[in-house]
């Protein structure tokens, strides 16, 4: 019984060790703040380049007066298509998301969640219209649902352009561009560009 007490400590020692060998030697995970200057810079897109870009189309789009009105009321804007014409599998909506944020925070535009080209963004307006012919349903508590209608549109493309400088090293280009449509004329009130150039080795890839 001695015995086996004495190898059970062993292992029991062995384990502990290996863990703490392990743990010791894992990469240490750090916490960057939202500042640019702690972030790594890389060739590809990063969350510091859809700041810059969301940024500068939301300041271009206030600045020009595109979505000023003289009747007290705000804007109705649909999200049209953003593409994606880089050579990374990106969301755009991380690009569009930062540019609705700041326009409702303007408090001269607001955005539909009903309508889109792929439906309702948020499936619950389509799912409250279907509430009135439930049974479960006590209608009393039901309000009258009446979408309103977007009277602007937002859509884009960003793409990606590659050039080799010097042999060894490669120049990558990123340009945002976006375009607000007034949906009653089909004409466009507003367009803006925004490009990002990086420099780096031409060993790395930008995807």
């Amino acid at each position: 019984m001695k015995i086996q007490s004495a190898s059970a400590l062993f292992r029991v020692a062995g384990m502990a060790a290996l863990l703490g060998l392990t743990v010791g030697c894992a990469p240490q995970t750090q916490l960057l703040s939202s500042s640019s200057v702690d972030r790594p810079i890389t060739l590809g897109l990063s969350a510091a380049d859809f700041e810059q870009a969301a940024a500068a189309a939301t300041q271009s789009m206030l600045e020009s007066g595109a979505v000023e009105r003289n009747d007290g009321k705000k804007h109705i804007m649909v999200v049209s298509s953003v593409l994606n014409d880089t050579m990374q599998r990106i969301d755009t909506d991380q690009l569009v998301k930062k540019i609705r944020v700041e326009l409702l925070r303007s408090g001269k535009v607001m955005v539909t969640t009903a309508i889109g080209l792929n439906g309702a963004e948020d499936q619950m307006n389509t799912a409250f219209s279907e509430l009135s012919q439930s049974r479960k349903v006590d209608r009393s508590t039901l309000v009258k649902q009446k979408l309103a209608a977007p009277n602007m549109s937002l859509s884009g493309k960003i793409l990606q352009r590659n050039n080799r400088v010097d042999g060894n090293k490669e120049l990558v280009e990123y340009y945002f561009q976006m375009t607000l449509s007034d949906l009653q004329n089909g004409l466009a009130v507003w367009e803006g560009e925004e490009q990002i150039s990086k420099l780096g080795s031409a060993k790395g890839t930008s995807w």
